[in-house]
C-alpha cells in the first residue's frame, strides 16, 4: 500500500504516514499523472496542501484509491465532485489556521493603513525627510467590511473590534452574523468601508467577485486586503483601480498567479503590501495542518471515523 504525497509535509506527518505505508513524492505537485513520476497502482492515499492539484485524471489512474487530502483549509484545488462520483473521501483542516490567518491579516491592515513598510523602505534608503508627507491613518473608528463569515473572517471581526473598528460583513445567508457586528449586502458593505477584506471561499461563484464594478463602488481611498484566494479579485480591475488611484491601497498574502510576473505593476507601487502566501505558515500551525490531515488520512485508511468536521460533505 502506498501514499502520494504531491508537496512536503511537515516530518512529524509525514512520520505518522510511514508508519502505515509506502510514501511515493510527485516529482513536480502540478505534473500530468503520468509524470508523476510515481507508480500509482497501490497509491490508497493522495496529499497535497496549497499548489498540488487532485483532479480526475489522476484519480482515474489510483484504483486502490480510498481518501484523498489537502493539509489546508480551502478545497479548490481538489475536484471533490468527481471524489465523490468515485467514493473517494475528501479530508481537509477547515478552522486549524483560523488564528493565524485572522493575525496575518490585521497585520497585513495595519501595514498598509499606517504605511508601515512604505516608511520602513524609505527610511532604508535615507529618505527620513519623507516623515514630513506622512499621511498614514489608524485603524480605530474605520469601518471594516468582511465578505465571508466563516472560522477566519469572524476571528478577524473579533480581533478588528478589539482594535476599536466598527466592523460589518456580507455572509451567506446560512452565516449568522452576531452582534454587535452588521449585517449587509455586499453592494452597501462595499459602499461604505473604509476597508474591505476578503475570506469567502474561492467557487466559480466567487471568481472574480470583486470587479471592475465592485471596485468602483467602494469609498474613494478605501483598502482592499486579501488572505482568502487571489482569484476572488479581477487582477485587471483591481491594478487598474490603483493606477486610477481610486483605492488607498491593496494588500494581500495570495494572488493570481502566484507568484507574480517580475513585471506585475503591483510590485512597484508604495501603497502595495505583498506576502508570499505565509499566513498559515507559522511553525505551530503548520505543523497542526499536516498533522491534522495525516491523522484523519489514516482514520479512513484504517477503517475508523475520522474527525466530522474534517470530511467534506459537498458536491462539488
Amino acid at each position: 500500500m502506498s501514499i502520494l504525497l504531491l508537496e512536503s509535509l511537515h516530518a512529524d506527518a509525514e512520520a505518522l504516514l510511514a508508519q502505515h505505508g509506502e510514501l511515493l513524492r510527485a516529482a513536480d505537485p502540478n505534473a500530468p499523472p503520468h509524470e508523476t513520476g510515481a507508480e500509482l497502482g497501490a497509491v490508497q492515499a493522495i496529499l497535497t496542501r496549497g499548489r498540488g492539484r487532485i483532479q480526475e485524471p489522476l484519480l482515474a489512474r489510483c484504483p486502490q484509491l480510498r481518501v484523498v487530502a489537502r493539509a489546508g483549509a480551502g478545497l479548490d484545488n481538489l475536484d471533490t465532485a468527481a471524489a465523490k462520483r468515485r467514493g473517494i473521501t475528501v479530508v481537509f483542516a477547515p478552522g486549524v489556521n483560523t488564528a493565524t490567518v485572522a493575525e496575518h491579516t490585521l497585520a497585513l491592515m495595519l501595514d498598509l493603513v499606517r504605511g508601515v513598510t512604505a516608511g520602513a523602505v524609505q527610511v532604508a534608503a535615507g529618505r527620513w525627510e519623507e516623515r514630513a508627507r506622512y499621511r498614514g491613518n489608524e485603524i480605530r473608528g474605520l469601518l471594516l467590511g468582511i465578505v465571508g463569515f466563516g472560522h477566519i473572517g469572524r476571528r478577524v471581526a473579533e480581533l478588528a473590534a478589539a482594535f476599536g473598528m466598527r466592523v460589518a460583513a456580507a455572509a451567506h445567508r446560512d452565516r449568522a452574523v452576531p452582534p454587535p457586528f452588521l449585517r449587509l449586502p455586499l453592494d452597501e458593505l462595499l459602499a461604505q468601508a473604509d476597508v474591505v477584506s476578503l475570506h469567502a471561499p474561492l467557487s466559480p461563484a466567487t471568481r472574480g467577485l470583486l470587479g471592475a464594478r465592485e471596485l468602483a463602488r467602494m469609498k474613494p481611498g478605501a483598502f482592499v486586503v486579501n488572505t482568502a484566494r487571489g482569484a476572488l479579485i479581477d487582477p485587471q480591475a483591481l491594478r487598474e483601480a490603483l493606477a486610477a488611484g481610486r483605492l488607498g491601497g491593496f494588500a494581500a498574502d495570495v494572488l493570481d498567479p502566484e507568484p507574480p510576473a517580475a513585471d506585475d505593476p503591483l510590485l512597484r507601487l508604495p501603497n502595495v503590501v505583498l506576502t508570499p502566501h505565509v499566513a498559515s505558515l507559522t511553525a505551530a500551525t503548520y505543523r497542526a495542518l499536516c498533522v491534522e490531515t495525516a491523522r484523519n488520512v489514516l482514520a479512513v485508511l484504517r477503517g475508523e471515523a475520522p474527525a466530522p468536521q474534517s470530511v467534506f460533505t459537498g458536491g462539488a
